[in-house]
């Protein structure tokens, strides 16, 4: 008979996966009658965790994992990551952690490297990115005794520690910004949209334009990748009614985005306005300078670290105060086609 799994317990106790994670670690996230339902659940069923995993915490392997379920070539392109490890590694150097770091193509894979990890002692914690929509993955950990912290935007539900930024009001933010300078026709090009931050962000973005009062919301799915961002900006811009301004979900996508339209004759920003999302260096370098909402990566590495290491030996981890995104207005973004404003934006600004 195959032993109950964190899913058997939170279907019996009619909880989510997640809210079981928290009762049966004994963590804050859920309320006194959930809990003891919870584990009443846990005793019917006989559940028990992985007895390898919990040897993790009688000894240490002085390295926590990050395990990245995207394809090399669109690892390679992302800013995001060298940012947040070097956040990282600015804590785990120091404290004598290594950083086993794990590429793999699907999440299939994923699940094999967590139990690899867990099973062979190799990692005493991980870093969880990139959080999927209904993600198994904080359900398999707390199966697996792993002490995890995830990192992204504001979650819906409670998981396990959390750490980043709530991506929604910068956002917003640029796209309060178009509407100032007078666009109607703001489209969205989106990360996936079964990540939680590409689906926040592309709700963030919808939902200002329904409070602009605006109907027209064309929004393009991608993988986040510059190619993508390529094909994304090439159909807005060949439809019948193309925008006046395009919101991207990143950096890479806003820069692979301008380039395609300034050479196809398109003017940045006299004939398309265009706005990015993390504020990589390059940014504020190109021509014209990207207008982008701007977010401290590095810190969410050294604060994801300090949590981690705060779960490994047991202690209460402290309250972490991160920046907020922003945005930082530059010359990517004008004055719609046609539009009667009198009032230029200040470049370089920062606008919350």
């Amino acid at each position: 008979m195959p032993r109950p799994t964190i899913a058997d317990v939170a279907r019996t106790a009619g909880v989510s996966k997640s809210a079981v994670s928290f009762a049966l670690n004994n963590r804050p996230g859920v309320g006194s009658e959930t809990r003891d339902r919870i584990l009443q659940a846990a005793r019917e069923l006989g559940w028990t965790p992985n007895s390898k995993a919990r040897a993790l915490s009688v000894s240490k392997a002085l390295a926590v994992g990050l395990v990245v379920a995207r394809s090399p070539e669109t690892l390679r392109s992302d800013p995001f990551f060298p940012s947040f490890i070097a956040g990282l590694e600015t804590l785990l150097s120091d404290r004598g952690y290594s950083l086993l770091l794990h590429v793999v193509p699907d999440s299939a894979r994923e699940e094999q490297v967590y139990r690899r990890l867990a099973a062979e002692g190799r990692a005493d914690g991980v870093f969880v990115t990139d959080l999927r929509v209904e993600d198994p993955r904080p359900a398999l950990l707390a199966e697996l005794g792993m002490p995890a912290v995830i990192v992204g935007p504001a979650l819906p539900e409670p998981f396990w520690p959390a750490v980043g930024v709530d991506d929604a009001p910068g956002i917003a933010a640029a796209v309060q910004h178009l509407v100032d300078l007078g666009h109607s026709r703001i489209a969205h090009v989106s990360g996936p949209l079964n990540m939680v931050h590409g689906r926040s962000r592309a709700d963030a973005w919808a939902t200002a334009l329904a409070e602009a009062g605006f109907r027209d919301r064309r929004c393009v799915e991608t993988d986040f990748s510059a190619e993508s961002g390529v094909r994304a900006t090439r159909e807005l811009l060949k439809s019948q009614e193309p925008p006046t301004a395009i919101v991207y979900a990143n950096d890479l996508m806003a820069m692979a985005g301008m380039s395609w339209a300034g050479a196809h004759g398109i003017r940045i920003p006299d004939d398309l306005s265009i706005t990015g999302f993390e504020d990589t260096e390059i940014a504020a370098h190109l021509q014209p300078a990207l207008t982008t909402v701007s977010t401290d990566v590095v810190s969410w590495g050294a604060a994801a670290a300090t949590r981690l290491l705060a779960l490994v030996d047991g202690a209460e981890p402290a309250t972490l105060e991160l920046p907020e995104a922003h945005l930082v207005v530059r010359d990517s973004t004008g004055p719609a086609p046609g539009a009667s404003t009198t009032k230029a934006p200040a470049r370089g600004r920062r606008r919350t």
